[in-house]
């Protein structure tokens, strides 16, 4: 038969492994979890800088799709041509003025 002092013995044991499997477990859990969040906040912060060069490459395709519609006409043509190359037509003189600084 078993005394009362190994009796209580193996009930302290049995009750010091419960409590460490149960903080194993939470241990691991809180670390999971903790991982995981880490790993949602850093797609959140990735997302937000996507959705910010998003935006601003919506607005160079607009910049260039009104640019290439632009450079179908002539007459545009033509003339950008003569202010950013100064290019000019027979007989034309080109005269560059300086910018006034206001």
């Amino acid at each position: 038969m078993m005394s009362k002092v190994s009796k209580k013995k193996k009930k302290h044991r049995r009750i010091l492994f419960l409590w460490m499997g149960s903080l194993v477990i939470i241990s691991v859990t809180t670390f999971t979890i903790g991982k995981y969040w880490v790993e949602i906040y850093d797609k959140y912060q990735e997302k937000k800088h996507l959705s910010v060069k998003y935006t601003k490459l919506k607005e160079k395709e607009a910049i260039l799709k009104s640019d290439a519609k632009k450079l179908q006409d002539p007459d545009y043509i033509a003339r950008y041509a003569r202010e950013k190359y100064l290019y000019s037509k027979d007989g034309e003189i080109i005269l560059r003025m300086p910018e006034s600084k206001d």
